[in-house]
């Protein structure tokens, strides 16, 4: 494993971490300013919309899995095709995630930052 795939994969990590620990400033330096991230019900947030859904308490991880498939790194961009399998809590309702996922990465001069998180429902519930 290469040094910067070390550094992105450290980087979701803290990522998923963060989200568990409802951590919205640690949280809030790992996303990109220009942040698409796309929920498993198709509904879509950026950044200031995500950070403020979880500082308000509508969404909320419970527990998470996400192993990597597959982490690539070419130039100042990184892929992370994996799984986020979940029990959250979206506006006070449980919801089991059973998602395959794509996470895009890009290297800023501070870290590397979420640029996109695209999941796709293989069972939900």
């Amino acid at each position: 494993m290469t040094e910067d795939e070390k550094q992105v994969r450290a980087a979701e990590d803290a990522r998923y971490r963060a989200l568990l620990d409802g951590d919205v400033e640690a949280l809030s330096a790992l996303l990109h300013e220009r942040l698409s991230y796309t929920h498993s019900t198709g509904g879509r947030d950026t950044r200031a919309s995500l950070l403020a859904k979880i500082t308000e308490g509508r969404l909320a991880y419970h527990r998470v899995a996400h192993p990597v498939d597959e982490l690539t790194v070419v130039g100042d961009t990184a892929i992370v095709v994996g799984k986020m399998i979940a029990s959250i809590a979206v506006d006070g309702a449980e919801v089991a995630l059973d998602n395959a996922v794509l996470s895009v990465w890009v290297r800023t001069p501070a870290t590397w930052r979420l640029l996109a998180f695209q999941p796709t429902p293989l069972r939900n519930g």
